[in-house]
């Protein structure tokens, strides 16, 4: 912001790189190397996971994907493959080569989720653990991607615990990367207020918890509801930006509750 002295954030407080919370997911559903490099040139410094959406990570040319992988971790992001592709290896019976498959193409982190599949709980423990022992952080998503199947606040609280103490650094609410009908978003993508505060109950503050929040209305309200600290997943990449602007006041959204004298977004007046 050097080049604008004297102006700074109309809200106070944001945490530079690296940080615990205020975290940014972006999912990228196939950008190539030339626009991961505009990405990261014009917003590295916002953006602090980028999640290689579903399977993808297995269509691109093997080159392709080490140097992908290379700009983005040179960049200070973090990235890892969507946690359906360890789905599919487990479903193969291949989880212990995806690990080592995932660590020699350079991913830092890598997502254990049973969105598709049924995982017993010891083997989710287990995955947890083995990708720790072997040098990853782990992300790990709460929810199912099948429209009936809604989450129960009481199942997300144990589950998120049993995670954490098996060494996930961060639970992530499954909203797909549509945010309708799914987790805490109805089907036309509004979020369930009754479910969404029914769940944060369990969580304290915005520490070790992000929601999925593919739509900018979305991003928006969680926002308002939590505070600009709060963590956000599947974010569009043309929308890294933006959401940053919000996070700062530097948008109409939420530069409307400072100048009404309402407080910073989260903070009741």
């Amino acid at each position: 912001m050097e080049a604008w002295h004297p102006l700074r954030d109309p809200v106070s407080g944001r945490e530079a790189k690296p940080r615990r919370r205020g975290l940014t997911m972006v999912i990228d559903k196939g950008l190539g190397l030339g626009a991961i490099r505009d990405l990261t040139a014009v917003a590295a410094g916002y953006i602090d996971f980028i999640k290689l959406g579903f399977g993808t990570s297995l269509l691109y040319p093997a080159p392709v994907l080490v140097e992908k992988i290379r700009v983005l971790r040179e960049a200070g992001v973090q990235v890892y493959p969507g946690g359906t592709l360890l789905e599919v290896a487990v479903y193969q019976g291949a989880a212990a080569e995806f690990l080592v498959a995932a660590a020699r193409l350079g991913f830092s982190y890598v997502e254990v989720s049973d969105g598709t599949i049924d995982l017993p709980p010891a083997a989710r423990r287990d995955l947890i653990r083995r990708a720790r022992d072997m040098g990853f952080g782990v992300l790990a998503e709460i929810g199912k991607k099948d429209s009936g199947r809604a989450l129960v606040p009481e199942e997300v609280w144990e589950q998120a615990a049993a995670d954490r103490a098996a060494g996930a650094e961060l639970v992530i609410v499954e909203g797909r990367d549509s945010g309708r009908g799914v987790g805490i978003y109805d089907a036309g993508g509004q979020i369930r207020e009754p479910l969404l505060e029914a769940i944060a109950a369990g969580f304290e503050g915005a520490d070790g918890v992000m929601w999925e929040a593919p739509q900018t209305h979305q991003q928006q309200a969680l926002l308002l509801r939590f505070g600009p600290e709060v963590n956000l997943g599947n974010v569009q990449p043309a929308d890294a930006l933006a959401l940053e602007a919000m996070r700062r006041g530097l948008r109409g959204d939420t530069l409307r509750r400072c100048l009404a004298g309402v407080g910073e977004p989260g903070v009741p007046a």
